[in-house]
């Protein structure tokens, strides 16, 4: 980098060398400048980002639900930034009809799904709600219907309010209110009649005090059980596209980040030779007849973080189609792969996060850092004889793996080291991944570690 004076326009550039076919300058001296950005230009940057910092460190929720309403036309970029928010700390819940604005909205230490998210409630209904609310917050389901009729918030808007949880602080059964939806229309419709022609009942003579009385008298249905916490997440993905009140990888999702470090909205960014693996989610699968009449499949994942497309191609299909369903849950393994600017994981293997086991083995600090003690570990867990030992020479430690980019083994048992002092876990390479938990146990104590194993889901 360097700063020459451009005399004619008089101002100073900051620019690089050397890259003559982009954004090119000629300056008096001769000189090719590219990149080409004058002092006033850099200084509103690095002000903005300056902004940006204090804000995030200093009102994390604010800042995050206006990040979040920036790009809520993206949803892989929703998608990341609510992870990010799990991360932090910051829970983004369901939308509220009392609280929620059009947009993603800080409450506290949460931030809420805007309105406008969901699906089938367009601008004219928010709009409606918005306004009707700011006559006070809205106390049930019979009130609702009473303040906004049909024409302002129609059946098919009530119900998407329901199943997203818009409604759960008046009435937390989901299940209840789309059985008491009709009827409680019906009795709106036919109140506003009632007070549109002077007829009215009793306890509209008492006026506003006496609203919640009215409201009492609103027919309901016998009561029901709730809906199950999986259709609960399944009407979410399908009105707000995501899983928001809870997520099915929710339970791993500690387990997952040692246990598969890499995220599926890293995979873009990710070496194309690396070996990976993954805790996802089935969301979609084709099934696909090659030209051979061989059986494939082309599959959308997704985890905590984002989605991305995989291929099972028809070797490895035949050996684990039985395990292609919808909502499954698994762990893969696979290779990224690019083809025309679109990134995709090709899947070698996958088994079901229910039966996935973890061996862990205790190390001294002194044993960690031993490259004897190392090879007796291998010994020990009888790695695949065939493993390439280009990696042998890299014996550092991380905070989360060791050895990533190795080549794979037919281990899917991977072992995970608790190193004395250490706060964290560590997954050790693939080298190290057995084929069987109780035979590696046994083998590890009889070599003198310290070792059990543990089920991924308890």
């Amino acid at each position: 980098m360097k700063i020459v004076s451009r005399k004619s326009l008089g101002i100073q550039c900051v620019f690089d060398i050397g890259l003559e076919q982009d954004h090119n300058f000629l300056l008096d001296n001769g000189y090719i400048a590219s990149n080409c950005f004058n002092k006033s230009h850099s200084v509103a940057y690095g002000y903005v980002t300056y902004q940006t910092a204090y804000l995030k460190a200093n009102y994390p929720v604010e800042y995050m639900a206006a990040l979040l309403s920036s790009v809520s036309g993206d949803q892989d970029k929703v998608q990341r930034y609510i992870a990010n928010c799990r991360s932090m700390g910051i829970p983004v819940v369901p939308p509220d009809v009392n609280s929620s604005g059009e947009d993603f909205t800080p409450r506290g230490q949460q931030i809420l799904f805007g309105l406008a998210a969901i699906k089938n409630l367009g601008a004219g209904p928010i709009a409606s709600i918005l306004q009707a609310r700011q006559d006070g917050a809205f106390t049930s389901l019979a009130d609702l219907c009473s303040r906004l009729d049909s024409r302002s918030l129609n059946k098919k808007a009530l119900e998407a309010l329901i199943q997203t949880g818009a409604l759960d602080l008046l009435e937390p059964n989901r299940h209840q209110l789309m059985n008491d939806l009709d009827i409680t229309m019906e009795w709106a419709s036919r109140r506003a009649k009632e007070q549109a022609s002077g007829q009215g009942n009793i306890f509209d003579f008492f006026g506003e005090s006496s609203q919640t009385k009215t409201f009492d008298t609103a027919p309901t249905t016998t009561r029901v059980q709730d809906y199950s916490s999986q259709e609960k997440l399944r009407m979410e993905k399908e009105l707000l596209g995501f899983y928001i009140s809870d997520h099915p990888l929710s339970v791993v999702s500690r387990s997952a980040k040692l246990m598969a470090p890499i995220n599926l909205c890293d995979i873009p960014d990710s070496s194309e030779t690396k070996i990976v693996t993954a805790i996802a989610l089935i969301l979609d699968i084709k099934e696909v007849v090659t030209k051979k009449g061989d059986r494939m499949a082309i599959l959308q994942l997704e985890d905590l973080t984002g989605s991305t497309e995989a291929v099972v191609f028809p070797k490895t299909f035949d050996k684990v189609k039985h395990l292609l369903e919808k909502d499954k849950r698994l762990m893969v393994w696979g290779k990224i792969d690019r083809r025309d600017e679109q990134t995709q994981l090709i899947i070698d293997n996958m088994q079901p996060i229910e039966s996935v086991r973890m061996v862990r083995v205790e190390l001294t600090r002194e044993q960690a850092s031993d490259r004897q003690v190392l090879q007796q570990l291998k010994t020990a867990l009888n790695p695949n004889p065939n493993y390439s030992n280009s990696n042998q020479g890299n014996s550092g430690y991380g905070n989360s793996s060791y050895g990533r980019n190795e080549p794979d083994n037919s281990g899917k048992i991977p072992v995970i080291a608790a190193i004395e002092y250490m706060p964290k876990l560590v997954r050790l390479g693939n080298q190290f991944w057995v084929e069987d938990e109780e035979t590696a146990v046994k083998a590890l104590q009889q070599a003198g570690f310290k070792a059990t194993y543990d089920a991924l889901v308890t």
